[in-house]
């Protein structure tokens, strides 16, 4: 056998036997594209591609009567005129072996019947196959109902004529198509985007609509801060663009994306901030932007697209500021202006790529909804009895329909694509998708000039990480705005990182900050365990030390904060940016919890900690730090955490035992809720000591016996050993020591520039 026959044989046998997690029709389509390539390569194919072309267009799609409903909102609403036109918008893309349409439309969904319908409709007009075309919403809360969504139902008379609009706009950019070069760039938007998901008190939980006292976390719930303990997720700031120049320099079309959920407070018909955004540098780039009768390509407008980012979780009002600097918030010209700005920033320092190739995949996955139980059901039926015909009113209305509708439905399909343009990779959702996924993803991907695009290819609704669902609150409530299976982030996740993999034929990457100096001296303490609690997801803490201690994370605890000190354990020059922020959990609580054989009576914790509670929300703020056996309290066990009305709010606290009506020992200084403090545990021998942001002198210096049991190996983080009054808020760069440490080795601990001065809430976004 010849090596060229050999090397065709293993190919071919690549192809066929790689796994592929997708319908048995995807897979047969994957199959063959892999076999046409290894065929081709072996035997010496052509694959020298054509020149790369770009074309664009803008079709109106506002509708042609009225009144017509409008979602977005619990309850149905409807429009009497368009404020501002609705416009889908399309680019096509062509290296001359791949063709494909990126399509946004101002829309708040699109279900994916409707879509699948589209992209068959504008292939019979193009040469572009469906599974090709992506067509996004924007996600304006104040554009025609396509879908029906918690009290709204689709605008019937509406659904064909967009469908006709989307098959009208991907026709009109394929017609264009001419030579181009395209750019990347990201700028950084923080001051446009905040968390609007924010995570209550244990002891002000809310009622969900089923009459449960489930909801600890919520939209908007940090605009009253004595009812909160901190944000729930990461924020992601990134303003991503894609843009295509022909090769005199002339603009073409623009592809941004942000996270952002939209601006709210705007008159329906009205494509948001979006279309706003999309004006601004139409004008400011290309001109008036508007569709040009010319049939000629050259003449054609420029394009410009906003994406939606994943904004699941995500809205533009920074509850982490005090009330009063809401008031001077700016309209939404100034905000799209500014986001135009930005924009216009990122595109004069890009560089750009003259021939790239084009990769494309689709998967389609089977999605089981959260049904209702038996009880739920018969509690929704009950109600809908007494609704009949009509549309709900009320938010158990809306909530009883939409149980009958999941229950009738049962399951789903969910289509999710990896686009490749040269060295940049698109992800998209079909789903309202929390920040923290699109971050997994752009962390993760092969490539590292990615953007995610939400709500595309359909309208599955919220996916929160199987960790928010715990917490509770709107997003997570079962219905078709979020009804997907509690493991449908991960699994979403998995599956566009593979597909990302496919396009790009790269491994994904793995994320492991690299550590940075602050990280390095505690590494250089030699500690038996050392936990920087920067994961995506539980349940495991990793140990980064190298002695295997890893940690397991309880329900009740949220991932990717940012954390103190990203000059010291960011990792990255640029501390700016998203890839260089050192990351912290939030525990709300659930605990980590480890097994450290052999800490006996000398050891030290190094760890920082930011209180989420009001020092005089009840007896205890929280407790930080247990050593004991799980579930209960021994006579050996300690504790320490931060006090409240049983002792002196908001200082340090430390308890040994369970003796009846015990007193803890008391520190010295009043901690500031929400501020990066630096906590140091030493125990040597009989004597406990403890140290509060570097001072030499102990906030705590204690006589207390040693003499632990063997087996006497637990340690918990976030809470204490029988899980009453569990730390609320977070904790990061955990490192123990199986001795007490050195006054030397003690100065050597990173800690906070000032005592209370390092805040990632009020402070820092002033």
């Amino acid at each position: 056998m010849s090596a060229s026959v050999r090397s065709l044989a293993v190919r071919v046998w690549w192809a066929l036997s790689r796994r592929v997690t997708a319908s048995p029709v995807e897979s047969m389509t994957v199959w063959a594209a892999r076999l046409t390539v290894a065929l081709a390569t072996c035997l010496g194919a052509d694959t020298t591609r054509a020149e790369f072309r770009v074309g664009a267009a803008i079709t109106d799609a506002t509708p042609l009567s009225f009144p017509v409903l409008v979602n977005g909102g619990m309850t149905a609403n409807s429009a009497n005129k368009a404020v501002t036109p609705i416009h889908a918008r399309s680019i096509v893309l062509d290296d001359g072996v791949e063709r494909i349409a990126i399509v946004v439309v101002d829309s708040c969904m699109m279900p994916r019947d409707l879509l699948d319908d589209a992209k068959q409709l504008a292939s019979q007009r193009t040469r572009l196959r469906p599974d090709r075309i992506m067509i996004s919403a924007t996600h304006t809360h104040t554009a025609p109902a396509s879908m029906g969504c918690l009290g709204t139902d689709a605008e019937a008379a509406y659904v064909p004529f967009l469908r006709e609009k989307l098959a009208e706009s991907i026709a009109a950019a394929e017609s264009r198509l001419q030579p181009a070069i395209v750019g990347f760039g990201v700028g950084n938007a923080a001051p446009y985007t905040a968390l609007r998901r924010w995570i209550i008190r244990p002891d002000r939980l809310i009622a969900d609509p089923f009459g449960n006292l489930t909801v600890r976390a919520n939209m908007h719930a940090g605009s009253n801060w004595d009812n909160v303990t901190g944000e729930s997720g990461p924020e992601d700031p990134d303003l991503a663009l894609l843009y295509f120049r022909a090769p005199d320099g002339r603009p073409l079309a623009l592809l941004a994306n942000f996270s952002m959920h939209y601006f709210s407070g705007v008159e329906p018909l009205n494509a948001d901030y979006f279309g706003m955004f999309c004006r601004i540098l139409q004008e400011r780039l290309g001109g008036s932007g508007l569709p040009s009768p010319a049939s000629s390509p050259s003449s054609s407008p420029f394009v410009a697209m906003m994406s939606h980012g994943c904004s699941g979780d995500i809205w533009r009002r920074d509850y982490t500021l005090p009330a009063s600097a809401h008031a001077g918030e700016p309209t939404i010209e100034a905000y799209s202006q500014g986001l135009a700005a930005i924009a216009e920033s990122v595109i004069d320092k890009m560089e750009f790529d003259a021939s790239p190739s084009l990769a494309m995949a689709e998967r389609r996955l089977q999605m089981n909804y959260r049904v209702p139980d038996s009880q739920r059901l018969e509690w929704a039926r009950r109600i809908m009895a007494t609704v009949g015909e009509r549309p709900p009113r009320t938010t158990e209305e809306v909530y009883a329909r939409e149980q009958i509708l999941l229950h009738e439905r049962k399951s789903t399909e969910v289509v999710l694509q990896a686009i490749r343009i040269g060295q940049f990779a698109i992800a998209t959702t079909p789903t309202e998708t929390y920040a923290l996924t699109g971050l997994k993803l752009k962390l993760q991907s092969p490539l590292p000039k990615t953007m995610v695009i939400e709500l595309a290819n359909g309208g599955d609704g919220y996916i929160p990480p199987p960790e928010q669902h715990h917490l509770g609150g709107y997003n997570t409530w079962p219905a078709r705005s979020a009804g997907l299976e509690v493991t449908a982030e991960p699994r979403i996740t998995q599956a566009l990182l593979e597909s990302l993999e496919s396009v790009s034929s790269h491994p994904r990457r793995v994320y492991r900050p690299r550590p940075g100096a602050g990280s390095e001296s505690l590494l250089r303490l030699k500690p038996i365990a050392y936990w920087r609690l920067d994961e995506f997801h539980g349940p495991r803490a990793y140990d980064t030390s190298g002695n295997r201690h890893d940690g397991f994370f309880e329900p009740g605890v949220v991932f990717f904060l940012e954390g103190p000190r990203s000059d010291l354990f960011g990792g990255a020059a640029d501390v700016a940016t998203t890839a260089g922020l050192n990351r912290a959990t939030h525990f709300a609580g659930g605990r980590l919890h480890a097994r450290l054989p052999g800490l006996a009576d000398e050891y030290a914790i190094s760890l920082w900690f930011w209180n989420g509670m009001p020092a005089d929300a009840r007896g205890v703020s929280g407790w930080l730090v247990s050593r004991d056996f799980d579930q209960g309290r021994s006579r050996h066990g300690e504790h320490f955490g931060v006090g409240g009305t049983e002792s002196d709010p908001g200082k340090l606290i430390f308890e040994r035992g369970n003796a009846p009506g015990l007193k803890p020992i008391v520190g010295r200084t009043v901690i500031a809720r929400w501020t990066w403090n630096h906590l140091l545990i030493d125990r040597d021998r009989d004597r406990i000591r403890v140290f509060l942001n570097g001072a030499p002198t102990p906030e705590i210096d204690h006589a207390s016996e040693g003499g632990f049991p063997a087996d006497f190996d637990q340690l918990f983080v976030g809470g204490r050993s029988d899980n009453q009054s569990n730390w609320e808020g977070r904790i990061d760069e955990v490192a123990v020591f199986r001795r007490s440490l050195t006054s030397e080795e003690r100065a050597s601990l990173p800690s906070p520039l000032l005592p209370n001065s390092n805040s990632n809430a009020k402070d820092e976004k002033k």
